[in-house]
């Protein structure tokens, strides 16, 4: 099984930064795209940002200029590096795997909490 576990996550002021970390329990080098969601209280789950197997990246237009996701394939770890933060982006954040040759192969991580406040 997949697993993916989450770090990084914390209370930052508005304008601070914070890097939520994803180590997944198996090799990413070229068998998964990695992505990040996020849900904040009464709303849905949505799409923040992800990144291929190959390295191409997009982004949720929320967070285009502010958040970076990148790939470390030695260590199995994505990473989301969070600047400008906003009120707005406090929520539950999730990392999530895709298995590109697997059907159904979706993982997700257990969450890790971002609250921005002053």
């Amino acid at each position: 099984q997949v697993q993916l576990v989450e770090s990084g996550g914390g209370l930052v002021q508005p304008g601070g930064s914070l890097r939520l970390s994803c180590a997944a329990s198996v090799r990413i080098f070229s068998g998964y795209a990695m992505g990040w969601y996020r849900q904040a209280p009464g709303k849905q789950r949505e799409f923040i940002a992800g990144i291929s197997a190959g390295g191409s990246t997009n982004y949720a237009d929320s967070v285009k200029g502010r958040f970076t996701i990148s790939r470390d394939n030695a260590k199995n770890t994505v990473y989301l590096q969070m600047n400008s933060l906003k009120p707005d982006d406090t929520a539950v954040y999730y990392c999530n795997a895709v298995q590109l040759a697997v059907a159904g192969g979706r993982y997700w991580g257990q969450g890790t909490q971002v609250t921005v406040s002053s």
